[in-house]
C-alpha cells in the first residue's frame, strides 16, 4: 500500500526510522564523529532527522513523504517537494535491507510517479551517487534518465560532482 504523508503528524517515527536504520547508523560517523557510544549517536541522528522533517521539510511547497507499506511494515520511503509549478525534487529514497532486490524501490517510485500524474504533467528530479549502481538501475527502470554529470540538490541549492542528476518526465512535459 502506498502512503502519502503531507505533514509530520502523518508519520510514524518508529516505522520511518526502521526504514532508514542502516543509513542512520552510517551517518553517525559524519554527524557525530566524536560520539564513542554508537547507539547514542544513532539516537542523535534520528532525532536530527525527525527535527528536520518537522521543522524544515514539511514547510516546503507540496512536501510529501511517500511510504510503501507491506503487511503493516514500512519497507521503502522517499520524500518529494515542489520546486516550481510542475517541477518536483525527490530525495532520500531508501529501502529496508531485508526488502531489497525484490522490486520494492521500483514499486515505490512507480506509485509516486503515477500519483503525481493525476495532477497533470510534471518533471521529477533526483540526485543519485555515481557509485550507487543499484539505485541508478532502479531509477532508470522506472523511467528516469541521467540529465547531468553533477547532481543538483534543489533544497540546499548545491551541485555535487559525486552524484548524477536524474529526471523523470511525465507525458506532456
Amino acid at each position: 500500500m502506498l502512503i502519502k504523508a503531507t505533514n509530520y503528524s502523518d508519520l510514524d517515527p518508529e516505522k520511518l526510522m526502521a526504514v532508514y536504520a542502516e543509513s542512520n547508523y552510517e551517518n553517525t560517523d559524519y554527524f557525530f564523529p566524536d560520539e564513542a557510544d554508537k547507539e547514542a549517536a544513532v539516537r542523535k541522528v534520528e532525532a536530527g532527522f525527525l527535527d528536520f522533517l518537522q521543522n524544515e521539510f514539511f514547510v516546503q511547497a507540496e512536501a510529501a513523504y511517500w511510504i510503501l507499506e507491506k503487511n503493516g511494515v514500512w519497507v521503502s520511503a522517499l520524500r518529494t517537494c515542489q520546486i516550481q509549478e510542475g517541477l518536483y525534487y525527490l530525495e532520500a529514497l531508501e529501502t529496508r535491507p531485508d526488502q531489497r532486490r525484490q522490486g520494492t524501490a521500483s514499486s515505490l517510485l512507480a506509485g509516486v510517479t503515477e500519483a503525481l500524474k493525476k495532477d497533470g504533467p510534471f518533471r521529477l528530479c533526483d540526485c543519485v551517487g555515481k557509485k550507487n549502481t543499484a539505485s541508478l538501475k532502479t531509477h532508470e527502470k522506472c523511467g528516469f534518465q541521467i540529465v547531468s554529470e553533477a547532481g543538483f540538490d534543489h533544497l540546499r541549492q548545491e551541485a555535487d560532482d559525486h552524484d548524477f542528476g536524474l529526471e523523470y518526465r511525465s507525458s506532456g512535459v
